[in-house]
């Protein structure tokens, strides 16, 4: 009887062992969203330079239309950049957060108590993780607003209400959030607020 219980334990021993190695697969996430960002910042370096050059006559235009149009067209291609950029934020947060959930904590960030890693690698649970990748979200989904309301025609009423009703609603989720995170302590916005 001992020895069946012995081998039981020695089996549950070997299979939890398996179980708790099975964590580093972790790592294929972790590596593709690091990558996949490292893709999505090259991309937007790419359309800046290129919105740039678009950009470098914009002074020789005399014509206040042709500037107008050239000027509607810079704002769409740098939002669309900043875009990108906030996509690429939202995959390195990801990958980051991933890693330091599951595998470890990152000692090279924590070495010299930067006070950029204790704000934003600090992942604790998956709430936490989820609450980062959350408030990058909204503002990629404020930023495609914004891309849109820049083509948006308002020819009537009903447009200008539902231009105005997205526009308090994005307001309100602004507020809302920075006050829930002013609240726990959690992702300090501003310079003054992590010092």
């Amino acid at each position: 009887m001992e020895k069946i219980e012995s081998s039981k334990k020695v089996v549950g021993a070997g299979f939890e062992r398996v179980l708790w190695t099975s964590r580093w697969s972790v790592m294929f996430a972790v590596v593709c969203s690091i990558l996949a960002s490292l893709v999505m910042f090259y991309i937007s370096a790419v359309d800046t330079i290129y919105a740039v050059k678009h950009l470098a006559n914009y002074y020789t235009f005399d014509s206040a239309m042709a500037r107008g149009v050239l000027r509607a067209d810079a704002v769409s291609m740098v939002v669309k950049v900043i875009d990108i950029f906030l996509l690429a934020i939202v995959l390195m947060i990801f990958g980051l957060g991933i890693y330091e959930l599951y595998i470890s904590k990152i000692d090279h960030a924590y070495q010299e108590h930067d006070s950029s890693a204790e704000h934003m690698l600090s992942v604790n649970n998956l709430d936490d993780l989820k609450t980062r990748l959350g408030k990058v979200i909204i503002m990629v989904l404020i930023v495609k607003f914004f891309e849109m309301a820049i083509g948006m025609e308002i020819d009537g009423i009903k447009d200008l209400m539902t231009f105005a009703g997205g526009t308090l609603l994005i307001g309100m989720t602004l507020f809302m959030t920075e006050k829930v995170s002013r609240k726990t302590g959690q992702w300090k916005t501003r310079a003054t607020d992590r010092a």
